[in-house]
């Protein structure tokens, strides 16, 4: 009978133990490997990066990943920053959440002797298909493909990117942008208000694009943080290869 006894309460604190050591592995810091072998996700943001919705902050657009010509972004508003006079009203708008946070970036540029101005925000698959085209039209299509997007694909339609330029128009979506005080600075600073630069300097085959120094996507400070200090693009970062 004893012998009965102490075999039962073996068992009982090893199941006791095997929840214990659950338990504490599932509540411990640290992250979980995304895919790409190089940056951990903290286990507590996975739930965030989701990817394969349209509206989440970290759907990532590219040449083989597109949104349906329909979508439009459902919080929509126009940027409260300096904008460029007379441009089309529809790309001076951006998502509410890039919008608010384009704005304090803005402002502390301005504070620290930048002057920035919004270029392009939301565009509509439409609008991208008149753009699209009309590079074609002049470049021809292999040349157009390097630096413009094709209807459905473009990360505009999100309206979560925003290209950025000077009041002086200084290297407009050129570039030589990134030799600006304000390119400089951008580069520096953007994550910290949650913009990553998405096309980087010897990430073309990455990206699919070349670089573009003036376009910056909103992911969050988050992201944006992990992606700057890791030098990753998303394609990298979430394991998704062209």
């Amino acid at each position: 009978m004893k012998k009965k006894i102490i075999i039962l309460i073996a068992i009982i604190v090893g199941i006791a133990s095997i929840y214990f050591f659950l338990n504490q592995k599932a509540e411990a810091p640290g992250g979980t490997s995304n895919g790409s072998g190089n940056v951990n996700i903290p286990a507590e943001d996975l739930a965030k990066y989701t990817i394969d919705v349209q509206e989440s902050l970290y759907y990532i657009v590219n040449k083989n990943r597109n949104l349906s010509a329909s979508y439009i972004p459902a919080s929509l508003v126009k940027a409260d920053v300096a904008l460029v006079p007379g441009d089309n009203p529809e790309e001076q708008q951006l998502r509410s959440e890039a919008a608010a946070a384009a704005k304090t970036m803005f402002e502390e540029a301005d504070k620290a002797g930048f002057d920035l101005i919004l270029a392009s925000g939301y565009r509509s698959a439409q609008l991208q298909e008149i753009l699209f085209n009309s590079y074609v039209a002049r470049d021809g299509l292999e040349a157009a493909s390097k630096y413009s997007a094709r209807p459905g694909t473009s990360e505009h339609q999100t309206g979560l990117a925003l290209d950025v330029t000077t009041k002086s128009r200084e290297c407009y979506l050129e570039i030589c942008f990134a030799e600006t005080p304000e390119g400089k600075w951008l580069k520096k600073n953007a994550h910290k208000y949650g913009f990553h630069l998405r096309y980087q300097k010897g990430k073309e085959t990455v990206t699919g694009y070349q670089f573009e120094p003036w376009h910056f996507r909103y992911v969050g400070n988050d992201l944006a943080k992990i992606l700057y200090d890791s030098g990753q693009t998303m394609e990298e970062f979430f394991g998704i290869l062209l």
